[in-house]
């Protein structure tokens, strides 16, 4: 069963980046388990239902295994839109997966070394 408390305070810190708009973390079912949008952040038209369905195809395509062999594992899925990018990191091991929105000027390269950052950190 995965650490909420401890994903909770993970995303609570990846929320303090300004580019991030919403950082949860969601169980191999597309259940939201931790996180979610920033204190205070006025959500776009539909981006609740927009993240479910995000949710679920991100659950699906990070779970897939077919190109592992050859290309190694998914370390993240990122798709930029315009109004946002969205960024999925599997943690095959758990089962769970952490997603991002964010604005579309962030730099994805440098999100994910945040991401690794303070998921690796083990305070």
């Amino acid at each position: 069963m995965p650490d909420t408390t401890l994903h909770a305070e993970k995303c609570t810190k990846l929320l303090a980046e300004s580019e991030i708009r919403f950082a949860g973390i969601v169980d191999k079912d597309g259940k939201l388990i931790a996180g979610g949008f920033k204190e205070g952040l006025v959500p776009y038209e539909g981006d609740e239902t927009k993240l479910q369905s995000f949710f679920d195809f991100v659950s699906k395509a990070s779970i897939r295994k077919e190109f592992d062999e050859s290309l190694g594992p998914i370390n993240y899925l990122a798709a930029r839109r315009d109004k946002a990018v969205l960024v999925s990191f599997p943690f095959p091991i758990t089962q769970i997966l952490l997603l991002i929105s964010a604005e579309p000027s962030v730099n994805i390269e440098s999100l994910a070394k945040k991401v690794v950052e303070i998921f690796t950190d083990v305070k």
